[in-house]
C-alpha cells in the first residue's frame, strides 16, 4: 500500500503502546499523554500507572533479577519485582554486563539477499578522482588553531566581496580546528587527527579546490595536509611569510588564492550520475524510545535501497553499537570485517577505561527522559538505521572509505566528532535521526533531519525533514517512510531541494577527535 493510500485511523482504532517483537515482555506507550492508569492495552494489560511517552510498561510480573527484553534482547534485569502493568522505569532496570567481544561468532544470522535497485540517479559534481559531490565548496583548511580566526574573518570577506561573483560555488567554508602546537605530534593515536585533517581536505564536496592556511612555526606543517588524490591543485599560504607585512596582506593573500579557486569551481556543473556514487552517512542525535521505532527503522530501509543501488552508506558511533554488535557480527562479509568490527569494539573499551569511565556513560538526561532506560536499549534501537544488508568494511577514525556498500566507520557518539570523522571519511551527505530536537548541521555536506515523533515535527517544523511518526501510529510503514527518505536524499543530493540546517545556515563546528596527549 502506498503512502497515500494509508487509510485513516479513528483515535479509538489507533494502538496506545508498541511491543517490538514477540518474545518482549514490555511494550511502549506511544501518545503523547502516555499510558493513563487503568487503560488496558491490546493484550488485556492494565496500566497500574501512569506511564510516560516512549517509556516501558511491563506486560508480565517479573520477578527481582529476571531479564528485562525488548526488540527481542535482554536490555537489563529487574532491579525490584515488578508486577504485570507497572512503568518499568530507570532505576528499576539493572544495567547487564558488556558482552565479551571473545564470544562472539559469524554465521548464526542469515542475511537477506538483497536484489539489485538499478535505475536510480542524482546530479552531482564530478570530481577528477572518480568521486561526485552533492555540493561544491571552497573549502580553506588550517593546520593549527592560531590561524582559525584569521581564517574565518577571511571567509567572511570571501562570501561578502568574492561569492557573488561565482554562482555555480555553493559556500566557502573554513576547516578550522583545536589542535596546535601542545600536541604530542609522534605519539601513536596522533595518527587519529592528522588522517582526519588530510581527509577532510579530501571531501568530494570540496571539489579537489583546497586553500590550505598555515602559521608556519606549527608541528603539523601544512604541506601534511595537502589531499593526497589531488596535491598540485592545493596552494599553501602561511601567514609567517616574510612577504606578508601585516593583517591586510594576509588577508588579501588569502583572497587571491581563493579567487583563483573561485573562478575554477565556478566552472563546473551538475551531471547526471548513478545513485552507486553517493555516499551517504547515517547518524542520530537527541535519541529517544521512538528512535528505535520510527525513524531509525525507516532509514535502515533507505540504507538498504542505497546499498542495492550500488551507494556506500556509512554508519558510527562506538558506544551505539557496543551493546548490540553481536546483532552486526554475522552480517559481516568476512572474517577479516569481523575482525575488524571487534577491533574497534575493544579498542574503544579500552579507551573509555582509561578515561576512568564505561559505556554507561553515553546515555543523557534527555535520552532517559525519552524511554531509554540505559545504553543497551539505545544501542539496540541505534543499529536499525544499518537496515539489513552486508557489513563490509570498517574503518578506523579518521579513514577514508575504501568501497561502496554498507560501511562502519568508528567514532565517539558525540554529534559533533562522528560528523567531522565522517565527512573525513568521504561522506557528502547525511542523514540524522532524533527524537528530542537538535538543530545539528554541518557545512560541508547536507544533513537531512528525520522526527522520530509527531509533536517534536509540529513544534520544530522549520527544522525537521522529515517525519517518520506515521509509522508509530499505523498511519504509514517503514517502507512508505523508507521510500520517501530514499527519494529525499536523491533530491537533496541533486539540488533540487535544500535541508532545513542549510537554508537556515546552521552549521557546527568540525571536532578533531585527539586521543593522544597534549603536552
Amino acid at each position: 500500500m502506498g503512502k497515500n493510500e494509508t487509510p485513516t485511523k479513528s483515535n479509538s482504532e489507533r494502538p496506545v503502546s508498541i511491543k517490538i517483537d514477540e518474545r518482549d515482555n514490555v511494550a511502549i506507550a506511544i501518545h503523547s499523554e502516555g499510558l493513563q492508569a487503568g487503560c488496558r492495552l491490546d493484550d488485556g494489560t492494565r496500566a497500574i500507572d501512569h506511564v510516560p511517552q516512549g517509556h516501558k510498561v511491563a506486560l508480565a510480573d517479573l520477578a527481582e533479577g529476571d531479564p528485562i527484553i525488548r526488540y527481542g534482547e535482554v536490555i537489563g534485569y529487574a532491579a525490584e519485582a515488578i508486577a504485570r502493568g507497572r512503568w518499568i522505569d530507570e532505576a528499576r532496570v539493572h544495567l547487564p554486563p558488556a558482552m565479551p567481544l571473545e564470544e562472539m561468532v559469524r554465521g548464526d544470522r542469515p542475511v537477506p539477499d538483497l536484489q539489485p535497485l538499478d535505475g536510480f540517479t542524482f546530479e552531482g559534481f564530478l570530481n577528477a578522482d572518480g568521486t561526485v559531490g552533492t555540493k561544491n565548496i571552497l573549502g580553506i583548511a588550517t593546520s593549527v588553531q592560531c590561524v582559525a580566526a584569521v581564517a574565518d574573518y577571511a571567509v567572511r570577506r570571501i562570501k561578502q566581496e568574492l561569492l557573488p561573483r561565482y554562482p555555480h560555488v555553493d559556500d566557502v567554508v573554513s576547516l578550522t580546528h583545536a589542535y596546535g602546537c601542545g600536541v604530542a605530534i609522534d605519539a601513536p593515536e596522533a595518527i587519529i587527527p592528522i588522517r582526519t585533517l588530510q581527509n577532510l581536505a579530501a571531501n568530494p564536496n570540496l571539489g579537489g579546490e583546497v586553500l590550505v592556511l598555515g602559521l608556519g612555526c606549527e608541528k603539523l606543517k601544512p604541506q601534511r595536509l595537502l589531499p593526497l588524490s589531488n596535491p598540485a591543485e592545493t596552494t599553501i599560504i602561511e601567514l609567517q611569510d616574510e612577504h606578508l607585512h601585516g593583517f591586510d596582506a594576509m588577508v588579501s593573500a588569502i583572497l587571491e588564492a581563493a579567487e583563483k579557486k573561485l573562478i575554477r569551481l565556478n566552472q563546473r556543473r551538475r551531471q547526471l550520475c548513478p545513485a552507486s556514487d553517493l555516499r551517504v552517512g547515517l547518524q542520530c542525535g537527541g535519541s529517544d524510545a521512538f528512535s528505535g521505532i520510527t525513524a531509525n527503522p525507516a532509514v535502515g530501509f533507505a540504507a538498504d535501497l542505497m546499498v542495492r543501488a550500488g551507494a556506500t552508506v556509512v554508519f558510527s558511533e562506538v558506544t551505539e553499537v557496543r551493546d548490540a554488535v553481536h546483532l552486526l557480527i554475522p552480517r559481516t562479509g568476512n572474517e577479516a570485517v569481523a575482525k575488524a568490527l571487534t577491533r574497534e569494539m575493544a579498542w574503544y573499551d579500552r579507551y573509555l577505561k582509561i578515561g576512568g569511565v564505561d559505556r554507561s556513560a553515553n546515555t543523557t538526561p534527555g535520552n532517559k527522559a525519552g524511554g531509554l532506560a540505559n545504553i543497551v536499549e539505545k544501542a539496540l534501537g541505534s543499529i536499525v538505521k544499518s537496515g539489513t544488508s552486508p557489513l563490509v568494511d570498517v574503518l578506523g577514525p579518521g579513514e577514508r572509505l575504501r568501497t561502496n556498500g554498507l560501511v562502519f566507520a568508528a567514532t565517539p557518539a558525540s554529534d559533533f566528532v562522528c560528523g567531522t570523522l565522517q565527512l573525513a571519511a568521504g561522506i557528502t551527505l547525511q542523514v540524522f535521526t532524533t527524537g528530542r530536537g537538535t538543530p545539528y548541521g554541518l557545512a560541508m555536506a547536507p544533513v537531512i533531519k528525520v522526527s522520530t515523533r509527531s509533536s517534536l515535527k509540529r513544534r520544530w517544523h522549520d527544522l525537521i525533514d522529515l517525519d517518520a511518526s506515521p509509522i508509530a501510529t499505523g498511519d504509514g510503514s517503514i517502507a512508505d517512510v523508507g521510500w520517501e527518505l530514499f527519494q529525499l536524499i536523491l533530491d537533496i543530493a541533486s539540488g533540487r531541494k535544500t535541508t532545513a540546517a542549510d537554508r537556515l545556515g546552521l552549521h557546527n563546528d568540525l571536532i578533531l577527535f585527539n586521543p593522544a596527549p597534549i603536552t
